[in-house]
């Protein structure tokens, strides 16, 4: 684990949401939860953990998705966690296999963020 003390970021926990689902609810959800246990960890060392789920699924019900990939959900769930990075200090990859959070990485790389592939990784805050 890296003793560096670091000063307070916003981390984004990206990693696979729809990936092997198939869209299966309860598989979602599951993969939700992953990203989430990472949350309270990332709080206590002294950052702001965020999900671009949480932000995003309240958004796409508001804006009338009926269903998981279509043209409703595909125009805010993915722009809005693209757009979220750019308020973010890091991102934290997490989980398997998943072009959607592949995506965030790339996207936090070419805008100069901190990449971490292990919780372990984030420094303390001061």
């Amino acid at each position: 684990m890296t003793t560096n003390v670091a000063k307070s970021m916003m981390i984004l926990v990206a990693g696979p949401y729809r990936s092997g689902t198939n869209d299966d609810p309860d598989l979602i959800r599951k993969n939700v939860e992953e990203m989430e246990s990472y949350a309270l960890p990332i709080f206590r060392a002294g950052h702001i953990p965020i999900l671009g789920e949480w932000l995003a699924l309240p958004l796409v019900e508001l804006a009338g998705s009926r269903k998981i990939g279509d043209s409703v959900f595909n125009e805010i769930f993915h722009p809005i966690a693209t757009r979220l990075l750019e308020k973010c200090d890091g991102v934290l990859r997490v989980g398997g296999a998943s072009a959607g959070a592949d995506e965030m990485v790339r996207v936090g790389r070419s805008l100069g963020l901190k990449i971490y592939t292990s919780a372990a990784d984030i420094p303390k805050a001061e």
